[in-house]
């Protein structure tokens, strides 16, 4: 009965980073630029990785497809976010916002399980590696890869469907600059309980479970790299995770107190958001190639064969 004294609510604001005109304008060219670098910089180490035969390892595989998620990532939230810095209206429908939510599930999930396959791979090169070729099989890096996406996208069937059975009464201004579950649930006006429940089950689940199996890597790698007697073959060894273990840095952690943190629209949400949604997919590419000399080394040889050309 109480549903039928309120109109109910088919689009929301996006309220987005500040109201100052001229800081929006400032704020727009700085995430133009930083969207821009990020489509170049995973764009260039996708084709780079193709091109170069050396870069034809589980290792390069695996990144290959981080890449790739991460132009997807960015390209959910980033152009919406563009869009409303300069807009004075700053609407997004109920169903674009919840569509927008799904990708964020399904892409941000995806890649949280890629990272642990990652570290997996790492923890088999380390630790195993006369059986690392044996081990880390095409077959078992494309099993994995699709294992990835698909429970990306299990948690995303699980949260989503569930929200669009919820009804959106009186208030419709989301404080932050996309449409994510934890911001939607405070404008119901239908018990979101259930919600509530299932997306903290789900982020416990997909959180620490990813996090034990990446912790599990890591604990049996640092522990063979101990038990080298060279100063170099630790160092080498320990640069072949140094790039993963800073990309988990700038995406696990972020992501996952999100998720977790209440739902204010406080300046410490709003940059755990931007952190994991907007810098870390242009991180990525800058990580892998600056602190990876093999890829520096491909890198090198593609723009050679591109001038000859």
């Amino acid at each position: 009965m109480a549903l039928r004294n309120h109109s109910t609510i088919t689009e929301f604001i996006l309220l987005g980073l500040s109201a100052d005109p001229k800081v929006q304008i400032l704020l727009f060219v700085l995430f133009m630029g930083i969207y821009f670098l990020t489509i170049m910089g995973n764009l260039i180490l996708l084709l780079v990785i193709r091109a170069d035969s050396h870069l034809h390892t589980p290792m390069y595989f695996f990144l290959s497809h981080l890449s790739f998620l991460d132009l997807c990532f960015s390209s959910v939230t980033v152009p919406k976010l563009l869009e409303n810095l300069l807009s004075k209206e700053k609407i997004i429908s109920k169903e674009g916002c919840l569509t927008q939510a799904f990708f964020v599930f399904d892409i941000g999930g995806t890649e949280v399980f890629l990272l642990s396959v990652m570290a997996y791979d790492r923890y088999a090169a380390i630790c195993h590696p006369l059986l690392y070729s044996q081990v880390m099989s095409s077959q078992l890096c494309v099993r994995l890869v699709w294992a990835s996406w698909g429970l990306g996208f299990l948690d995303a069937v699980f949260n989503i469907p569930l929200a669009m059975n919820l009804n959106f009464c009186e208030n419709h201004i989301i404080s932050h600059y996309t449409c994510e579950l934890p911001s939607l649930f405070p404008l119901s006006c239908s018990d979101i309980s259930t919600n509530v429940t299932v997306l903290t089950g789900s982020t416990l689940l997909h959180g620490f479970g990813t996090f034990f199996l990446i912790l599990f890597s890591y604990t049996r790698i640092v522990s063979t790299i101990l038990s080298i007697s060279s100063t170099t073959g630790r160092s080498k060894a320990f640069s072949t995770c140094s790039s993963h273990l800073t990309a988990v840095s700038f995406f696990y952690v972020s992501a996952f107190l999100h998720y977790l943190m209440p739902t204010s629209g406080s300046p410490l949400e709003l940059i755990f958001s931007i952190q994991y949604g907007v810098v870390t997919p242009l991180a990525n590419p800058l990580i892998y190639s600056l602190k990876n000399k093999e890829v520096k080394t491909a890198l090198r040889r593609t723009l050679g064969k591109c001038l000859q050309w």
